[in-house]
């Protein structure tokens, strides 16, 4: 089951090892929200969350090392960012509600927004097109059946060679690099050079003949797949970004972690699953069988979002709207409100972006090399960050093996 976002009295004291008098001396002191139940003055519920990361820092104060290690996997923050908040079931990008402007903005306009606050500053950072034929020449001179993603990465490596402008990393120059590299990647994935429209605008003619819903939709998808803050890509982006690695490097890095089962990969895993249900009527056995055989169910859940992940409320939304009629849309609907009913798990961005490219008619693999293309901002704006900071991201590790000992 979720994990609940709020915790009644009990729970929360257990969780902190203190009493009621003190559990109510930290919501006075603004350390715990919490809310009346029921209109009750007396019965209280208290954020889930909050009470977490007090655990995490108090234990930080007793054993840093220990809490360095849980750090690692979902824990107390260890890096600073002015990039992007999530906080109560929400997603903000420098501030701004992530989810608006995913239907009032461009990615070109997120993109500068990300990368130098601004988000005037697109059109001159997306005004020169880079020469990106030969790069796609190159490529298509290799075995046919590469991925998307792998295609990306071949460009870009090529690529990295040739831009000696990449070796500038102050944020201006920086930022123009990252237009460059969008330029490039969007080339790859549409097979195409002109650059005569926005990236969604393009992609949209290659994919789906220019079909205005599908261009408004690929630019949603786009913004709300920019950033997520620390997850593990663009963690990776920015631990290579510290070894002043240059923009190319970072971009590289950050899609080789995306591709893992755990992270982007997933996409493959929902991707089978809607292959394997095919139509509405085989929903319920498929995802019964499949929790029988003690198999996850892809693209539900998320561990930041307890009530559901607001990016793919926002894109399914979307989908329905422009698409309501299709087919897969029915599905999706479907398969939604089956694991709502069976074990209560809401739709990710990982269902919502296998949804949206099923839709547009897209082959698989798709999903995954698209979110690419959204991450890269964010990845580019980790770059920015961590240039700015002038410090090599390196830990220690604690040693568990055996200790010195001779060779005879």
């Amino acid at each position: 089951m979720k994990k609940s976002t709020y915790l009644t009295a009990k729970e929360a004291m257990a969780i902190l090892g203190v009493s009621a008098a003190t559990l109510y001396a930290y919501v006075s002191r603004g350390l715990i929200r919490s809310e009346a139940i029921d209109g009750s003055s007396r019965t209280r519920r208290y954020n889930a969350e909050d009470v977490r990361n007090l655990k995490a820092r108090k234990t930080q104060r007793k054993n840093p090392a220990e809490a360095a290690r849980l750090a690692l996997h979902w824990g107390t923050p260890v890096l600073e960012s002015a990039l992007t908040l999530i906080t109560d079931g929400g997603l903000y990008y420098r501030g701004y509600d992530a989810l608006e402007l995913a239907v009032t903005h461009t990615l070109e306009q997120v993109a500068a927004l990300f990368w130098l606050g601004d988000m005037h500053a697109a059109e001159r950072l997306f005004l020169v097109v880079p020469p990106v034929d030969h790069y796609l020449e190159a490529i298509q001179r290799l075995e046919s059946d590469l991925t998307l993603v792998q295609k990306l990465h071949i460009a870009l490596v090529l690529a990295s060679t040739d831009d000696l402008m990449a070796y500038d990393l102050s944020q201006e120059q920086v930022a123009h690099t990252g237009a460059r590299i969008l330029r490039l990647m969007t080339a790859v994935l549409d097979n195409d050079v002109s650059f005569s429209s926005g990236i969604a605008q393009l992609l949209s003619v290659g994919w789906h003949e220019a079909d205005l819903n599908a261009s408004h939709l690929l630019n949603a998808a786009l913004i709300l797949y920019a950033d997520h803050e620390l997850n593990a890509s663009s963690f990776t982006a920015r631990v290579t970004a510290s070894t002043e690695a240059t923009p190319y490097s970072v971009v590289t890095a950050g899609l080789s972690a995306l591709q893992g089962r755990k992270h982007g990969g997933n996409t493959a895993l929902v991707e089978v699953m809607f292959s394997e249900i095919g139509q509405p009527e085989n929903v319920h056995s498929v995802i019964t069988n499949r929790l029988r055989r003690g198999e996850r169910i892809p693209g539900f859940g998320h561990k930041l979002y307890p009530d559901g992940d607001p990016r793919a409320k926002c894109l399914l939304k979307l989908i329905e709207q422009a698409f309501p009629d299709a087919p897969t849309v029915q599905l999706a609907k479907v398969i939604v409100t089956d694991m709502a009913e069976v074990i209560d798990y809401a739709p990710n961005i990982d269902f919502a972006s296998v949804t949206l490219t099923r839709v547009l008619g897209l082959p698989d693999g798709i999903a995954l090399a698209l979110f690419a293309l959204g991450r890269t901002v964010g990845w580019i704006g980790h770059a920015i960050e961590q240039y700015g900071q002038a410090e090599l991201i390196r830990p220690r590790a604690t040693y568990v093996g055996v200790p010195p000992r001779k060779t005879n």
